[in-house]
């Protein structure tokens, strides 16, 4: 890179990447990029670029880093509006239809020509691609991407009379394993829970999970209902509540994402569901031995997939968009996907990663790296709908009110249900 601007917000080192492409008619790419989940990855990154550039002299990125998905959101949109607009950008990928809403992006059929081009955006994994399609175009590409999985310590396993290969697998085996788990001193006090689920940061996403398990979904493919208060839906909160007030598998209330990778390494938790971004931090700092397992089903197995996906600004010359796309086809390509895999925990976001020697050879001493791309085949789209901000924050508002036992499971989603109904009516 040419130059390098990094910024440290309060919630840490997170990311807002600028490229200037200087083809053949001389163009300036600016890209934000956020980092949701903490570690080194500005550094991974500002190497794959710098890749980049030595296989594309013509082309000069700026790195700038300052930023989580929603603050990259609102930096780029803010940009659009200034008359400097950013040309490209990895958001979340559940802003498809806010950014085309305001007729922000564009699609990426419409800047591919070539069969090998066509080819390669069909490339990506079909789970990763529901965020970034609508109306039957792609307009996101994957490239930050996760599933939800399940860590637990091998060793409270053993310490419980708990056979540390077989994780729960079922919503059944997790509250009885949990208990199980549970470790408590002469007073009664917990010394070390047996689960922990985040209720703060990304509540609605962790509830997609078990939404899914119990065989629901949250909306519908175009963004313009929600399906909050159907009983599905309602009995898989009032299992999560049951997991802290019933069953003191965990505490009672809100635990915080942000400390739960720590709360996990420090041993206060035996199992905690986190992003597959924390795989490769978790795996560098755990001072036991670990394992990573599929979530645990109910119905069925499931995860909502997750992260950032590669977005072209639709205010950018024709020069810029080619630049953009040569970009975020390097970048995605299988063998920086495979580094970018192992480097951070996030999954290769197409197949050809995987046959890569890089993730070969990875894999075969890391089994745990496939646990992610493995549970694509249960996944779902992560809630996304028009007007998301509100609709998202009338789920979160629901789950915490019923995790605090402020509401009950039932009530707090059919309110939620009404507001984003209100909301969602005008884009039928």
């Amino acid at each position: 890179m040419k130059t390098l601007t990094k910024c440290l917000t309060t919630v840490g080192v997170v990311s807002i990447l600028g490229f200037s492409s200087a083809a053949s008619a001389g163009t300036d790419l600016t890209m934000y990029y956020p980092v949701a989940v903490g570690g080194s990855l500005t550094k991974i990154v500002d190497g794959i670029v710098d890749k980049f550039e030595a296989q594309n002299p013509d082309i000069n990125v700026n790195a700038i880093y300052a930023g989580n998905y929603n603050d990259a959101r609102v930096k780029a949109l803010a940009a659009l509006k200034s008359g400097e607009p950013a040309q490209l950008s990895v958001l979340f990928s559940i802003d498809i239809h806010e950014l085309r809403n305001l007729e922000a992006i564009v699609a990426f059929d419409d800047i591919v020509s070539t069969d090998a081009e066509r080819e390669w955006l069909n490339s990506f994994y079909p789970a990763l691609m529901e965020n970034g399609k609508a109306d039957g175009k792609t307009w996101g590409v994957p490239f930050q991407r996760s599933t939800i999985v399940m860590y637990y310590n091998k060793d409270m396993f053993r310490a419980a009379g708990l056979d540390p290969e077989k994780p729960p697998t079922t919503w059944e085996e997790f509250t009885s394993m949990g208990k199980k788990l549970v470790k408590k001193d002469n007073n009664g006090n917990v010394q070390q829970w047996g689960a922990m689920i985040p209720s703060t940061g990304y509540p609605y996403w962790m509830f997609g999970a078990l939404t899914k398990q119990n065989s629901e979904v949250l909306m519908n493919q175009a963004g313009t209902e929600t399906y909050f208060d159907k009983p599905g839906v309602i009995d898989a909160l009032e299992y999560w509540q049951d997991l802290g007030n019933k069953h003191g598998v965990m505490p009672k209330g809100m635990i915080e994402w942000g400390t739960l990778r720590q709360n996990f390494l420090d041993q206060k938790t035996a199992i905690m569901w986190h992003s597959t971004g924390n795989l490769t931090t978790v795996k560098n700092k755990a001072s036991f031995d670990f394992g990573v397992a599929k979530l645990p089903g109910n119905k069925e197995l499931g995860s909502p997939t997750g992260g950032g996906n590669f977005y072209i600004f639709k205010k950018s010359s024709p020069e810029e968009k080619q630049a953009a796309l040569k970009l975020v086809k390097f970048m995605t390509s299988p063998e920086q996907a495979a580094h970018w895999s192992k480097s951070t925990g996030y999954m290769g976001v197409g197949p050809g990663a995987y046959e890569t020697e890089t993730l070969k050879a990875y894999l075969k001493t890391f089994p745990p790296a496939a646990v992610a791309r493995d549970q694509l085949t249960h996944a779902t789209a992560e809630l996304s709908t028009h007007d998301a901000g509100r609709v998202r924050k009338f789920l979160d508002d629901a789950i915490q009110s019923a995790l605090t036992s402020q509401e009950t499971a039932k009530k707090a989603l059919t309110d939620a249900q009404k507001q984003a109904k209100s909301i969602l009516r005008r884009y039928k």
